[in-house]
């Protein structure tokens, strides 16, 4: 978002998007910790408390084209309250990534890596990939 003062954001936490196809919990957690080894670069602080200065989530296509969208006062897709909505198309194999500043309920930050995600792919291929796409993704988000 321009004008986004990110010197602001020292901690992030997780959140998930309900409407996404998550990948098994395997694939998860390695997409994850792509997306967390950038973040830590980035000086960033992964916390598992209610409170951070950032909400990050994840979206991925591996079979299909989706849709995704929908941010409100209640989380994703939760309760009532205001909401920001956005919709876009991911194609398949590609990894979005949202970053929402939880007091504003504003995206902060997106990005989109093509070809990056293969649960058919070997681990060690499978985690090579998201490495250097998390890298490349991350290339340009600032670093505190």
């Amino acid at each position: 978002m321009p004008g986004t003062d990110f010197s602001k954001y020292h901690t992030y936490k997780w959140i998930d998007i309900p409407e996404n196809v998550h990948p098994n919990q395997i694939v998860s957690q390695e997409i994850k910790q792509a997306i967390d080894d950038q973040l830590t670069e980035k000086g960033l602080t992964k916390t598992n408390g209610e409170k951070a200065d950032l909400n990050v989530g994840y979206q991925c296509s591996f079979d299909r084209e989706r849709q995704w969208n929908a941010y409100n006062t209640g989380g994703f897709r939760w309760g009532g309250g205001m909401a920001t909505a956005t919709s876009s198309t991911i194609s398949i194999g590609t990894l979005v990534l949202d970053m929402y500043d939880p007091g504003s309920k504003q995206l902060v930050w997106t990005g989109k890596a093509t070809k990056t995600v293969n649960p058919n792919d070997s681990q060690e291929k499978r985690q090579n990939n998201l490495n250097k796409a998390m890298q490349k993704l991350m290339k340009n988000f600032p670093s505190n």
